[in-house]
């Protein structure tokens, strides 16, 4: 236990000591490339905070089974500023003569970072599970299958045929249906480990979304493997 807070502790330390160092190199750089007072202390908060969000909806996303390309875009571009304002103020800039371009990044950084966080913060959180498909009445199908014998009048019964006298002839017996065995269901093939799991995390974000549990087939669905497997994903449900 001990051991683990000490990993906890120079974990978290270090982890202050790189963001302070960050946080000072990006107001270096923003102060002197024109943005003064609190403008230069807002930048480094922009860069740092669009560097996790996209780091966090990347991961998101990639749980989720979806592609992460707009948050690693992003993600990539927040840590080219980062990486830019720590290299530039290690002396090879001088920070007294800003180049004109420049300034013009510093600029125009907060156009891109709020546009940025405006599409992390709408993309999707989860997957979209398909909905299941309404169960098909029978009542139609059993109705065209046994119709509704005609009503007949009673009024026509002069109509009807005379019963006959003749003794009705035995029915033909028919031969009894051989009962055909029932072919054994086909065992379900094993999953491997990491497929096993992805298919628990599925059925865990669908139970969790609509309080019921996960469809196999539908699971199977998303996991674009073929309909055989769908005992084999049951079997891990």
């Amino acid at each position: 236990m001990r051991a683990h807070l000490a990993r906890v502790d120079a974990v978290v330390v270090q982890a202050v000591i790189a963001g302070a160092l960050s946080f000072s190199h990006l107001h270096d750089l923003a102060a002197a490339a024109g943005q003064g007072g609190w403008k230069a202390w807002a930048y480094p908060v922009s860069v740092d905070l669009l560097l996790v969000a996209a780091w966090r909806r990347m991961r998101q996303q990639q749980r989720a089974g979806q592609a992460a390309g707009s948050p690693r875009l992003w993600f990539l571009v927040a840590l080219a500023a980062s990486l830019g304002a720590n290299v530039a103020t290690a002396g090879l800039l001088d920070l007294d003569h800003v180049p004109a371009s420049l300034r013009v990044v510093v600029a125009g950084w907060p156009a891109v970072a709020f546009f940025g966080g405006t599409l992390l913060a709408h993309a999707p959180h989860g997957p979209q599970v398909p909905a299941a498909p309404a169960p098909s009445s029978t009542a139609d199908t059993d109705a065209e299958q046994h119709p509704t014998p005609a009503t007949i009048d009673v009024s026509d019964r002069d109509a009807l045929p005379a019963p006959s006298s003749d003794p009705q002839p035995a029915p033909a017996s028919t031969p009894e249906p051989v009962a055909t065995p029932t072919p054994a269901p086909a065992p379900a093939v094993s999953l491997p480990p990491a497929l096993v799991e992805r298919v628990r995390t599925l059925a865990e974000e669908h139970h969790s979304a609509t309080g019921h549990p996960a469809d196999p087939d539908a699971v199977r669905a998303r996991l674009g493997l073929p309909p055989s497997m769908t005992p084999s994903v049951a079997a891990h449900l």
